[in-house]
């Protein structure tokens, strides 16, 4: 449980308990659509917390729930599942270095795939979920329930996880939920109905549309911070998320 000494990036987990694992991961971006989703998620289908990540990167801020303050990055995992999911945005000049910490301690587990979800901002109110793979052959995993992104540029901390598994030869994707620049549970309920797809969770989302407008407001802050870390796209740029 203990990190390597010295080191920018500390990592306080468990092993995980089963080769072939999948991972999720969710990372504040736009919408804070990762965000939002596997947390619920952990939380109704009552994941165990294994561990945590922390760095002196990390800006100060520290989210609560019902009175405990939660680490800023927390590792789950529930059967063939493993959740990574963090309150904190991750700035531009340090993706590298994060997801490099995380695929260092990933890789010697043989996981099956990455995932991470993220938002991508339209002008379109539909809520649809687009996707991405790291190479061509892994496309037909995700083709049937997302609509496969023909062109643009992947920005932020999900960008260099992207990264990290296509050097390192790990099967990965990229969930992004169409969202706008504020707390989005629309969005993260369709990228959870992805999930449910592709690992038949039957995760009932209604429980999220409903407290909507509550986490909107509670999470304001936090959207505001993410906007404040990351470099927003100019309008003549090709899309791009994180």
């Amino acid at each position: 449980m203990s990190p390597e000494p010295n080191s920018d990036i500390r990592i306080f987990s468990k092993p995980l308990s089963n080769e072939n694992t999948s991972v999720l991961m969710g990372f504040p971006g736009s919408g804070l659509v990762g965000s939002i989703a596997l947390q619920y998620m952990v939380d109704q289908l009552e994941f165990t917390q294994i561990g945590s990540m922390n760095s002196k990167y990390f800006p100060p801020l520290a989210m609560m729930n019902k009175g405990v303050i939660n680490v800023p990055v927390r590792f789950y995992e529930k059967d063939d599942l493993a959740v990574i999911v963090a309150d904190i945005p991750v700035h531009p000049m340090i993706c590298y270095e994060v997801a490099n910490g995380l695929m260092d301690w990933l890789e010697p587990h043989k996981v099956r795939e990455v995932i991470t979800i993220a938002g991508i901002v339209t002008n379109e109110p539909e809520k649809r979920v687009f996707g991405v793979a790291t190479t061509e052959e892994a496309l037909p995993r995700i083709q049937d329930h997302t609509i496969i992104l023909p062109i643009g540029s992947i920005s932020g901390i999900a960008s260099s996880i992207l990264t990290e598994c296509k050097l390192r030869n790990i099967p990965a994707y990229g969930l992004l939920g169409e969202t706008i620049n504020a707390p989005d549970p629309r969005s993260s309920a369709a990228t959870i109905e992805v999930l449910n797809k592709m690992y038949n969770l039957e995760l009932e989302v209604k429980p999220l549309l409903e407290q909507a407008e509550e986490i909107e407001s509670t999470m304001h802050k936090l959207a505001e911070q993410v906007q404040t870390a990351e470099q927003m796209p100019k309008k003549e740029q090709l899309p791009m998320y994180g």
